[in-house]
């Protein structure tokens, strides 16, 4: 709002005709200027552009981006904050005819339009949202009809060379070109202007006089422009690069689209005098232009849409009685504390004015829930609302959880609530259309997101387009620490061989230099995964809009949308509550009754007890493998222990949990600085762990209100360090004015001044990394939901979440493997039993139709359909004559290589051979039974068709001859994406628990402890064996997938290795591989394969074998836990307990000697880590 008053009180200096202006020199304005949002062209950055224009003296600069207006509100506020006039307007792309002529040439015109005011900037608005959503052709176009629609308000200039008026000067076509300029001067009056460019471009100087010219003839002004795309003269080079990322050309390419000169920078007014030598009146004319244009955006004026309340109540009335009779379905009869709590929010509410945004919040999940559409418990801080929990907005229980209301809504701190909200993934967009029917559709836009160009995205981009070989520009990219934030100038600094390559190493050093030019530059547009705006007016009338996909969002971002008013709601689409909605769905398939999550406590021993054990596969961000090993840790006993995980399993947290774990197994080790923490840190510890608690410390030991609390819990997290300086003083010593106490200080309360300043102090080392406790009860409540499920109904969650993955074949491969080794068996796919998804069965898991590949879902629905209505199918042969018209060759292959119709008594090889013959006659049949008008059910008794019956009894024996496992196997999971009847690997299990240390490919993901360039081994079988020429002439390069029966990876072989082990590096072939360990943040990671050996049979080597497992001295509870597990699984393999401090090795009791399944292993190394694991040879 201060840049809104500053702008205003400057405005009559900046109007059009200021006398003040007058009297200063010439002015010149830059008209014609392409910032950063001119993506992968424009390579200007607002802040350093604004700061050049100011530096160079000049009052007003314009925004021209290509096409659009992304980068508006940043222009205008940075403009605002350095004191330089915003002149907000854009270089629109102009169709050759009409803007629904999408056919023939790509070639558009160019036009540069500037906002003269508030009707310029709506009508600029609608120009560049409909060039966009109706006017998209390789560009976003508009044309001159529309144009002449939305003319008001706008200043018009000719545009560059890409111009329609230059282009046709430069044909010779001189009439067209004039008939063009006077229909523009028809449009804008004087407001239309003949752009001049000079950049020493021969075309350019060809047309400048012939646009002086015209102009002269028809009475047209003139104004200089520099098509500036970036800031200073020496930035042309990263330009160039920027514009051959976009192209995917390479620098040195010479037929390849790039600027003609080095001019395109944002040059002086004497260098314009200069370049622009006897046009000088065109230069003068830039500051007439800008002072033409006064817009003021007004931030802070909410746009929020209506909503209206039934039976006559206003919305303050209908809001509390949702709330007082949600209260009560809440909790009975509710306590003096619930319904102060509930009296002092609705107070704060409708002071605040938020009334209807809680009403639309309930609305729309009201809608949801009314419509069995699963909606999460909440998330963020508005979970903290005792109101929103009563209107059913959200499901934590805030008093029982200690949640701060302020967090949230703030009554001293003014800003726009934000309720996020999780949907059911697969039927988030039914909630999004209610709210497009019930305000319009035209009243609801998505929003548009960013993508930049992060520092290692950077390296390799400009590495490319340098043609830098890609094994160096790995190497570099690799040396810069992937941490939030990083830079290549902050990666310079920490990484001391960076620097040095960068010092020494020119090649180097130049890649550098130009990948920080371009680093953090946007580089494409996207649709924000969860935001949506809703406004009182049509959504074009207010921002620019755009569409992505099929999506049509806005061209601001959700925070500008909120800083201009707009209301901005997350619809999230949530996984998890599409497994738990599946999941309860199969319960009730079963004859079982789901958990009433409603009225849940809580409390169930079984749910800790499995988090304990660390069974956290498919538990809601739980099944890390950190964060099971950290809840074996723990051994979680309450909710409160969940929602503490969560906000202590995160960067800088971690450092607390050692301490959080001691406390919690040794209360008498919690101390506390006085005693007034107890109360609040006891549901913790002793430890800080939330920012709640902050707020909570300086309420209750100084003080302070919770609504200023949460002012200097945020100026705490921000580092203000001037502000933290008054506080501390504050916080210790209290406030006094003019003899009252403000705030009593800590020492008014009691506490020392020793141990305030401590708490203060760890305050504020704490607080920037601090978690929202409401956000993490939100996830706890989750975490526990999916738990219980697992707990209560094991067979039915697992098919839940496989399902929910089906597309993701490393995915289903790895819950399958889990099922199977936790006794949940599971059944190959089935055409009379089999349902289009995975199904359970009987407490097993039914392979589904839709999962097979080639097999689409309608195609099985309608199988699925026809086995509805008329019953199972009797054989092969019924089958075909029931389905074969939607049905075809290569879906008939997959359903017989899946196994599909093992059910009938015959081979697949057999099935293989014969069934195109059996699918042709079944058509022919159709055919006649079509052609006679019968209806093909009439005969569905009559199998004298059958595959069974037309055989002879010597050839019924070939029908059960099959074909040989391995086959089987590969055929399985070529159509399968797993394998369902066995695994090539179980003959090999015994080699595979031989190796030592060996990886499990499940954790290749970078999940894991695994870090890049590690040497590791893994054991598995290569499937999608490719291979390629190396540019050097070396030699073929091989890459594959080697999988083994948790994941997979891919493997890669340069030359020297290929050639050395082409014999097994094939595809189909058992293996242990021993290599490097590659990470990629643009690709999935992979081993570089140094070493490859054949996998044996049997036990042939394995050798006599121990297992040895590492522990800590001091981690007794773990040895205790791993003892426990280890008595599951008796037999006659040796245990050794290795100290992992002194090195010495113990060997276990007899009554330790165990069984070396799979599953002990499995549980062992999720317990201890996959390096604490190990199988060793007995010497």
């Amino acid at each position: 709002m201060g840049a809104v008053s500053a702008f205003s009180a400057n405005s009559a200096a900046w109007g059009k005709g200021s006398s003040a202006h007058k009297e200063e020199k010439m002015g010149f304005t830059h008209l014609h200027v392409h910032t950063e949002y001119s993506l992968l062209d424009g390579a200007a950055r607002i802040r350093e552009l604004v700061s050049r224009a100011k530096e160079l003296g000049m009052d007003s600069l314009a925004i021209t981006d290509h096409g659009n207006m992304y980068g508006a509100i940043a222009f205008y506020k940075e403009c605002m904050k350095q004191g330089i006039k915003p002149v907000i307007g854009m270089e629109t792309y102009v169709a050759p005819n009409s803007i629904y002529e999408k056919q023939g040439t790509r070639e558009n015109g160019h036009l540069v339009l500037l906002c003269k005011n508030e009707t310029g900037y709506k009508n600029l608005i609608k120009l560049s949202s409909i060039a966009f959503v109706d006017g998209f052709y390789y560009r976003p176009r508009i044309d001159y009809n529309l144009l002449e629609k939305h003319c008001e308000g706008l200043v018009c200039l000719s545009a560059c060379l890409a111009g329609d008026i230059p282009q046709l000067l430069l044909m010779n076509r001189y009439d067209e070109a004039r008939r063009l300029a006077k229909r523009l001067q028809g449009m804008f009056g004087d407001d239309f202007y003949i752009e001049l460019q000079n950049h020493g471009i021969p075309e350019q100087l060809i047309v400048l006089p012939r646009l002086d010219a015209l102009a002269k003839e028809l009475g047209i002004k003139t104004v200089a422009t520099n098509d500036i795309h970036y800031v200073r003269k020496e930035d042309a080079e990263a330009q160039d690069v920027l514009l051959c990322i976009q192209t995917g050309h390479f620098v040195d390419e010479t037929n390849r689209m790039r600027m003609q000169a080095d001019e395109f920078y944002l040059k002086s007014e004497e260098e314009m005098l200069r370049r622009m030598s006897g046009y000088e009146e065109a230069v003068r004319n830039t500051a007439e232009a800008a002072q033409k244009c006064s817009l003021t955006i007004e931030f802070g004026k909410r746009h929020l849409p209506g909503f209206t309340a039934p039976d006559g109540m206003t919305n303050e009335q209908y809001l509390r009685r949702l709330c007082t009779d949600g209260l009560r379905r809440r909790y009975g009869e509710p306590t003096k504390e619930h319904l102060e709590r509930l009296e002092y929010e609705l107070n704060v509410i409708i002071s605040m004015g938020f009334v209807d945004y809680y009403l639309i919040v309930w609305d729309f999940i009201h809608f949801a829930k009314t419509h069995g559409i699963p909606v999460g418990p909440g998330r963020g801080s508005g979970a903290a609302s005792i109101a929103a929990y009563a209107m059913g907005i959200t499901d934590i229980d805030p008093i029982r959880y200690n949640l701060i209301f302020e967090r949230f809504l703030n009554p001293e701190r003014v800003s726009m609530p934000d309720f996020d909200v999780d949907f059911c993934y697969e039927r988030r967009q039914e909630v999004i259309e209610y709210v497009k029917n019930k305000y319009g559709s035209d009243h609801v836009a998505q929003i548009v997101t960013f993508g930049t160009m992060a520092a290692r995205g950077a390296v390799r981009d400009v590495g490319r387009v340098l043609r830098i070989p890609y094994q160096d520009v790995d190497r570099i990219a690799k040396l810069i620490p992937q941490e939030k934030d990083i830079t290549l100038s902050r990666a310079a600094e920490l990484v001391p061989e960076l620097k040095n390559l960068c010092e020494t190493d020119d090649s180097v050093k130049r890649l550098m230099m130009l990948a920080m030019k371009v680093e953090g530059l946007p580089r494409n547009t996207s649709t924000h995964a969860a935001g949506v705006v809703i406004s009182s007016l049509p959504t074009m009338e207010l921002v620019p809009l755009q569409r992505n996909d099929e999506a049509v969002t806005t061209q601001f971002t959700m925070t500008e949308l909120e800083e201009l008013g707009m209301l901005k709601m997350d619809f999230l689409g949530l996984r998890t509550l599409t497994v738990i909605r599946y999941c309860c769905e199969y319960i009730k398939q079963s004859g079982g009754t789901p958990p009433d999550f409603d009225n849940c406590n809580y409390d169930d021993k079984c749910v800790y007890d499995l988090i304990s054990s660390g069974d956290t596969v498919g538990v809601f961000q739980l099944e890390s493998g950190g964060m099971t090993h950290f809840m074996m840790q723990m051994k979680p006993t309450s909710l409160e222990d969940i929602i503490a995980g969560i906000s202590l399993y995160r960067p800088g947290p971690m450092d607390q949990i050692p301490r959080y774990i001691e406390c919690k197994q040794n209360p008498g080790a919690v101390k506390y600085e006085t005693e007034l923490l107890r109360p609040i840190l006891n549901a913790t510890y002793g430890c800080m762990v939330y920012q709640e608690q902050v707020m909570q410390i300086v309420r209750d030991l100084a003080g302070y209100s919770l609504g200023r609390s949460d002012l200097i819990r945020r100026a705490m997290s921000k580092k203000k360090h001037d502000v933290m300086a008054q506080e501390r003083k504050n916080f210790i010593y209290g406030v006094e004015e003019d003899g009252v106490v403000k705030i009593d200080g800590a020492l008014r309360r009691g506490v020392s001044k020793e141990a305030a300043e401590k708490i203060f102090d760890e305050m504020m080392d704490f607080a920037s990394y601090a978690f929202n406790k409401a956000h993490a009860a939100c996830y706890a409540v989750v975490a526990y939901r999916t738990a219980l499920l697992k707990c209560l109904h094991p067979a039915e969650f697992m098919t839940a979440l496989i399902n929910s993955y089906l597309t993701a074949a490393d995915r289903v491969s790895f819950y399958i493997y889990y099922c199977r080794k936790h006794g949940i068996k599971i059944l190959p796919p089935d055409i009379n039993r089999s349902e289009a998804r995975f199904s359970v069965e009987n407490g097993s898991v039914r392979f589904g139709l839709a999962a097979i590949r080639n097999v689409g879902e309608g195609a099985m629905n309608d199988v699925l359909e026809e086995r509805s209505r008329g019953g199972a199918f009797s054989d092969f042969s019924n089958f075909l004559r029931r389905t074969s018209d939607g049905l075809n060759k290569r879906l008939l292959e997959g359903l017989i290589k899946a196994g599909c119709f093992d059910c009938f008594g015959v081979s697949r090889k057999y099935l293989t051979a014969h069934f195109e013959q059996e699918f042709t006659a079944a058509a022919a049949e159709r055919k006649r039974l079509e052609t006679g008008q019968l209806s093909l059910f009439d005969f569905g008794g009559d199998d004298g068709g059958s595959m069974m019956n037309t055989v002879s009894e010597a050839d019924k024996a070939d029908m059960k001859t099959e074909f040989e496992l391995d086959i089987l196997l590969r055929a399985e999971k070529e159509v399968l994406g797993v394998y369902v009847s066995g695994h090539p690997l179980m003959e090999y299990e015994a080699a595979l628990s031989a190796l030592t240390p060996c990886i499990e490919l499940a954790e290749a993901d970078g999940s894991g402890a695994i870090h890049d360039n590690q040497t590791v081994t893994a054991g598995g079988i290569i499937g999608s064996l490719r291979t390629r020429a190396v540019k050097s002439g070396a030699g073929l390069m091989a890459y594959a997938v080697l999988e083994d029966m948790s994941g997979s990876i891919e493997i890669a072989a340069f030359p020297s290795i290929y050639q050395k082990y082409a014999s097994l590096i094939a595809n189909d072939k058992c293996v242990a591989v021993r290599g490097r360990f590659s990470m990629r943040e643009d690709r999935d990671n992979s081993i570089l394969i140094d070493e490859i050996v054949p996998l044996q049979k049997g036990s042939k080597n394995a050798g006599e074998k121990r297992l040895a497992l590492n522990f800590l001295s001091d981690a007794l509870h773990l040895r205790n836990a791993a003892v426990e597990l280890l008595h599951r699984f008796p037999g006659n393999t040796e245990v050794l307990f290795r100290d992992a401090a002194t090195g010495k090795v113990l060997l276990a009791p007899c009554h330790c000697c165990v069984n070396c399944a799979e599953e002990l292993l499995f549980e062992l190394k999720r317990m201890l880590g996959e390096e604490n694991v190990k199988i060793v040879r007995k010497k």
